[in-house]
């Protein structure tokens, strides 16, 4: 029964792969009935009911030896992944922590030792930890070089992501166009779909809707076939989005609306954040201000609760934006604008310290912290803040300097505990040809770059004031993120 379960989830029948491993759940017992709870739980979450999968997990282990080799490492993988899509992220951490310690032994399965691997880099994506998702998907692509290529599709798009949203389109691009031929070479038609929707998703933030379209309707084929209702819900806010950026605003907010009941639905309480933002948007944009507020103040509550500061930036300096064609309006409004903006752009300027490497800090200033600041001086100067502009411009004028500590130190041990794996023995053609590429991209763009400080604290003269010392303590508080070091510099 688990063999023909197996089967039907490769077929991508979800629905009656479920039916399958609950009958097994029922019939069995030992061994074989903890498998069929854990497929169950697998098969769940990829339905979308990521709360009931969470349950099924929790069940399962509760059951388990923990000493059990592959079961009880591979069940708390799949407990990481629930949880994550719930927005669980220090949960998810903590069950990849004990997953990890279970699979230290020199015997370990090193295919659940790569499914680790690609699942910590996830959790970093959805944190926002830009470096270390990039050294954790580097790791795990030379892991999956050595072995389970058939797994090399995962860390690719890991690459491809973390890539994308530190700036390096291109490269993300090229990065995910691997991962879809990696998925191809062993027809693993979830991989296939979900790599399409990712790749669109990244087609249509740059503006290219129409190579966007035919991908996203292939993968959006899939899940709705499926019953994939997260990845569906994700689809449907892509479709909205084009719709939006194209002026059908009835579409796209119909979309939106349908792809926020998929998430909640879902309990995908990120997701659901996410496309609220693109309601605000559309709300706003039709003159139904309060609505907008209520949701983005929804979102931005989904997001301080998990502790993602970065994400509070960023809808701060979003929810700025929107306000700009009333702050000349509304009385009060502009105090408003300059309270979102500013620490919003303080934390978003902070990120480029986090970055390995020149050409990925380049790129976040000029798409990410530029515009941010653009608005931060421009709200400023209506407020008539003469102050708080001059400190905006010293602060930029420090510039940005080496991190002479790290530059000299011995490189940091990699983040992986594990042994290298063994190469394996052979593969599918097209798949190695996208695992010698994947990796030759990874080489270069992970090519040693020269390390930088967090910006210092600028005394400005006369009366030695330090630049921005309120804003940089508001933002910190609000943020969570260490924004300046102790070191201060003369303007």
């Amino acid at each position: 029964m688990l063999r023909v379960g197996a089967e039907a989830v490769a077929r991508g029948e979800l629905w009656e792969a479920l039916r399958i491993f609950e009958r097994a759940a029922e019939v069995e017992v030992g061994d074989l009935r903890l498998c069929a709870l854990v497929d169950v739980a697998v098969v769940t979450d990829r339905l979308g009911d990521h709360a009931g999968a969470v349950e099924r997990f929790r069940e399962a282990l509760g059951e388990m030896r923990v000493d059990a080799p592959r079961m009880y490492p591979g069940a708390l993988i799949g407990l990481s992944q629930a949880l994550q899509n719930l927005g669980d992220l220090e949960g998810a951490q903590a069950a990849l922590e004990q997953a990890r310690a279970a699979l230290g032994k020199d015997d370990a399965p090193a295919d659940l030792r790569l499914a680790c691997l690609v699942s910590s880099t996830a959790v970093a994506l959805h944190r926002q930890q830009w470096w270390r998702a990039l050294d954790l998907a580097n790791e795990s692509l030379d892991a999956a070089r050595r072995f389970g290529p058939e797994q090399a599709g995962h860390p690719l798009m890991n690459l491809a992501a973390a890539h994308f949203e530190t700036g390096r389109w291109e490269l993300a691009q090229d990065f995910a166009g691997q991962a879809l031929s990696a998925f191809e070479a062993v027809e693993d038609s979830s991989g296939v779909a979900e790599t399409r929707q990712n790749l669109a998703l990244m087609y249509t933030r740059t503006g290219s809707f129409d190579d966007a379209e035919p991908l996203l309707a292939a993968a959006q084929d899939h899940f709705v076939a499926a019953g994939v209702a997260h990845r569906a819900g994700i689809g449907l806010k892509v479709m909205g989005f084009i719709a939006e950026q194209r002026g059908q605003t009835e579409v796209a907010e119909a979309r939106y609306r349908e792809a926020l009941h998929r998430f909640e639905e879902s309990r995908a309480v990120i997701d659901a954040a996410d496309v609220r933002l693109r309601l605000a948007a559309t709300a706003f944009a039709a003159g139904r201000y309060e609505q907008g507020e209520e949701e983005l103040a929804a979102a931005r509550a989904t997001y301080a609760v998990r502790g993602l500061g970065l994400h509070c930036a960023q809808l701060d300096y979003w929810h700025a934006g929107l306000l700009e064609p009333l702050v000349t309006q509304v009385p009060g409004l502009l105090a408003r604008a300059v309270d979102l903006a500013v620490p919003a752009a303080l934390a978003l300027d902070a990120v480029r310290y986090e970055l390995p490497d020149g050409a990925q800090r380049d790129t976040w200033n000029r798409r990410i912290v530029n515009p941010a600041l653009r608005l931060a001086f421009r709200y400023s100067y209506l407020a008539g803040d003469a102050r708080l502009v001059a400190d905006l411009i010293e602060s930029q004028c420090a510039g940005t300097t080496l991190d002479i500590d790290r530059l000299s130190a011995e490189p940091p041990a990699p983040l992986d505990l594990f042994e290298p794996f063994e190469p394996p023995s052979d593969s599918a053609a097209p798949l190695l040809d996208a695992l010698q590429l994947g990796t030759a991209l990874a080489a270069v763009a992970a090519g040693a770059g020269l390390p930088v400080a967090p910006p210092p604290r600028v005394a400005v003269p006369p009366d030695g004031h330090i630049a921005l010392a309120d804003w940089l303590e508001a933002a910190e508080l609000r943020y969570g993120r260490r924004l300046r070091t102790a070191r201060v510099i003369t303007a």
